[in-house]
């Protein structure tokens, strides 16, 4: 479980295939992770196969790769990144689960005076979980939901901490972004479902 509250920004600095999936060098400025360990990175929950500090190894299995955009991911690639929340932490942003909902697509980025603006356009089963002023995660940080301003678009607005803490300034149109709805929107979908087909 996470919070969307991002500890770190790191890159991929080596990928290989292996028999454990599409496997990724991450470096962090982490000293103290633990094999096994669950890390979000762009908010997809890996595990930590492999560590030395300043760099970690997570790998990415087919089923994971069919949902997330980490088959994407190069050597370079910047990723924002999240340690598992420890019992007693601050919960200061939203429940984060770490499994991705859906792939979105970035096709607006700009400054609005004091906000960096950002929609992005969702697919259908993300796109029925979202409500104005909900909470959302794009590529693992948590943010609310500033309006829903057409057909399957979301509109985040970015604060200057954000910006400078994470990937998303640097997002812009045809990015491809992770995202996880709501948890507490997902649990009523489901239990409404038999309501609503009566």
């Amino acid at each position: 479980m996470f919070t969307g509250l991002i500890t770190a920004v790191g890159e991929v600095v080596a990928v290989s295939t292996t028999d454990a999936g599409r496997e990724l060098v991450i470096a962090a400025p982490f000293t103290d992770l633990q094999l096994g360990e669950s890390i979000a990175c762009n908010g997809a929950c890996l595990t930590v196969r492999e560590f030395v500090p300043g760099q970690f190894t997570v790998a990415a299995v087919v089923t994971t790769l069919d949902v997330t955009a980490i088959d994407a991911w190069q050597i370079g690639t910047r990723l924002n990144l999240e340690r598992a929340l420890a019992v007693g932490d601050r919960l200061g942003g939203h429940l984060v689960q770490g499994h991705v909902d859906g792939l979105g697509t970035v096709v607006a980025a700009f400054q609005r005076d004091d906000a960096w603006i950002v929609d992005i356009q969702v697919p259908d089963e993300v796109d029925e979980l979202l409500v104005p002023r909900g909470s959302i995660a794009v590529d693992g940080v948590s943010l609310t939901v500033v309006d829903l301003p057409g057909e399957r678009l979301l509109r985040i607005s970015v604060i200057d901490h954000t910006l400078r803490h994470t990937t998303l300034g640097s997002l812009r149109p045809g990015d491809a972004v992770h995202l996880e709805a709501d948890l507490l929107a997902k649990h009523l979908k489901r239990l409404a479902a038999p309501l609503l087909k009566s």
